[in-house]
């Protein structure tokens, strides 16, 4: 007897031959729709409003039936991440909501701490269709990874292994393991470890990010800012010889340091994505959208799907206009201060 998520989900069709042709020659008109399946999270993570703002926090999981009302533009997109604020597999609904994603005809990835990870979910993960499995770190061992307090690295390897080993088993060759790297100010040599640690667990790729969202004024000196350019060029050479040796091995590497001056465009491509919260709001990215429960003059929406068709939302005028503004040198308020207006790709060697 079927569930009654199944129920709620058989309504949905997958988009038919015809559909597939059209897209063929004219691709779908979102890049990545971002869902923040939840804000839960086991982890305690320092530099994380989840756990600097836990007094205002707000915890909680998206329902199937918001996720359902995604389905107009789920048939839009290219891509579904199916993660947020918070640990995506803490949501009951997860490999549902893949599998409807997967019907609309999306590929689907998801970030994970790695804490739920067990055979039977990595079985599931593997039947699902998802193409890419990232597991967040900051570190190359325990130590380096202490800033994600609540979890271990060695849970995280754990998590990894126990992936790789039913990848394996069912030749898997569609999913991908990645790392998602966070490096803080203080832990930029602990990058060095990374060729070796991908090679043992043979992960596919590394995306090396920056500290984007400060949570409080005592992590600013984890982040890069613009104007220190000695610590930056410090940064840059770590992470060039490492992404020499990880690429010489076959595997890939990408990362990215703040430039002197801000990009003219957005660098999360917000013209091309779109963010939904846990509770179905509609924002331009993941971080004009914290899940705070006090005013945040930065908090953009333009609508809430359940509410609205959120394939309206996205063509309403004033949302058209931020897109088009964040394409500019001269972007919206909200956009002003944000790290990733001056992200910049390292150009990064050959080994």
């Amino acid at each position: 007897m079927p569930s009654k998520v199944e129920e709620l989900f058989s309504q949905f069709r997958a988009p038919g031959l015809w559909q597939d042709l059209r897209e063929f020659f004219h691709p779908r008109e979102l890049e990545c729709l971002q869902v923040e399946v939840t804000s839960c999270c086991m982890g305690k993570c320092v530099y994380c409003p989840h756990t600097t703002r836990a007094d205002v926090w707000k915890s909680r999981h998206m329902s199937p039936e918001t996720f359902a009302a995604l389905w107009p533009v789920l048939c839009k997109t290219t891509r579904v991440h199916l993660q947020g604020w918070g640990e995506p597999f803490l949501n009951p609904y997860f490999m549902d909501f893949v599998s409807l994603a997967r019907r609309a005809g999306c590929a689907v990835s998801t970030t994970t701490c790695g804490m739920r990870m067990d055979e039977e979910l990595a079985l599931r993960i593997v039947e699902s269709g998802m193409d890419i499995v990232a597991f967040s770190l900051t570190g190359t061992d325990e130590a380096g990874n202490a800033a994600r307090a609540g979890v271990p690295f060695s849970k995280v390897e754990e998590a990894v292994r126990t992936l790789q080993k039913v990848r394996r088993e069912k030749n898997a060759v569609h999913l991908e393991i990645h790392l998602a790297y966070l490096m803080l100010a203080s832990q930029v040599e602990g990058v060095r470890g990374l060729p070796e640690l991908m090679d043992d667990w043979g992960v596919h790729a590394a995306v090396v990010s920056t500290m984007d969202y400060i949570p409080s004024p005592a992590m600013e000196h984890e982040a890069f800012a613009p104007h220190e350019r000695e610590k930056i060029e410090a940064a840059r050479v770590v992470l060039e010889e490492t992404g020499a040796k990880v690429r010489a091995s076959g595997r890939d590497f990408y990362a990215s340091l703040p430039a002197a001056e801000p990009a003219p465009c957005c660098r999360e491509r917000a013209h091309k994505t779109m963010y939904v919260d846990a509770e179905g709001d509609i924002s331009p990215c993941v971080y004009l959208n914290v899940p705070l429960n006090e005013p945040d003059a930065r908090r953009t929406v333009f609508g809430r799907a359940g509410e609205e068709s959120p394939a309206a939302i996205w063509e309403k005028t004033e949302y058209a206009a931020f897109r088009a503004a964040v394409q500019t040198a001269e972007p919206p308020r909200a956009c002003d201060s944000c790290a990733k207006r001056f992200e910049a790709p390292c150009a990064l060697r050959n080994g």
